[in-house]
């Protein structure tokens, strides 16, 4: 069996720019803290080099030097209430993905999250929208030793669903999280929020698409069968 007609029985979703448009509002953090520790990052530097790492993996490479856990947690808790802050106000699923998930959940696929966000930006997001209830599984950053680019948390994400990662269905908006998810032997849905679809393909990425109204009919129909 080809990987074109491998049944596709699982649907995992990246969290951040993919269920949520708010990676501008990360980016946005992450170069104030910078500019506060006298560094030089762009919006466009962080999306490429670090967007799916977790912070412990980003913040000493930012740096460029060991930290200690406090300083460590001190930094990461003062760009995660700032862009908490930021991002409240604008809280709402990306465009068409309450749609979709309502389809994915009436045909009985199972969903999962796989997300290198911490504790307090996951319950922004499923909390704050009412997401709980519908995923069957959330794995978070602290579950794995490695962030994206390595696949763990995708891996981690199907064997929580209890389905082979070539039967899953990936959804991401980075760079790094479409290489974690294909390493994962996935297949993957790059969604356009922050990086071009041309670099999501370069990526890994088998689709693409702006938002989850717009998705390909190959795609729609690997998973809920041809229209009559």
């Amino acid at each position: 069996m080809t990987p074109s007609d491998t049944p596709l029985r699982a649907a995992i979703f990246d969290m951040d720019g993919t269920l949520v448009d708010n990676m501008g509002f990360h980016n946005q953090a992450w170069v104030a803290l910078a500019r506060k520790l006298g560094l030089s990052l762009t919006a466009d530097d962080f999306q490429t080099r670090f967007a799916g790492k977790k912070n412990e993996e980003i913040l000493p490479e930012l740096l460029e030097r060991a930290l200690d856990p406090e300083e460590l947690q001190r930094l990461a808790d003062e760009k995660e209430n700032h862009y908490r802050t930021l991002y409240r106000p604008h809280l709402r699923l990306h465009h068409g993905a309450e749609a979709f998930i309502a389809r994915l959940h009436a045909a009985h696929i199972p969903l999962a999250i796989a997300t290198a966000a911490p504790q307090g930006n996951r319950e922004l997001v499923i909390d704050g929208l009412g997401l709980r209830p519908v995923f069957h599984r959330i794995v978070g950053a602290e579950e794995v030793s490695r962030g994206k680019p390595f696949p763990d948390i995708f891996l981690a994400a199907a064997k929580g669903l209890g389905v082979e990662p070539s039967q899953c269905l990936a959804f991401e908006d980075a760079i790094l999280g479409v290489n974690s998810a294909r390493d994962a032997g996935m297949t993957v849905v790059g969604i356009t929020t922050t990086t071009s679809a041309e670099q999501l393909r370069q990526a890994g990425a088998r689709w693409t698409a702006p938002d989850f109204s717009a998705l390909p009919p190959e795609l729609e129909a690997r998973l809920f069968g041809p229209r009559a």
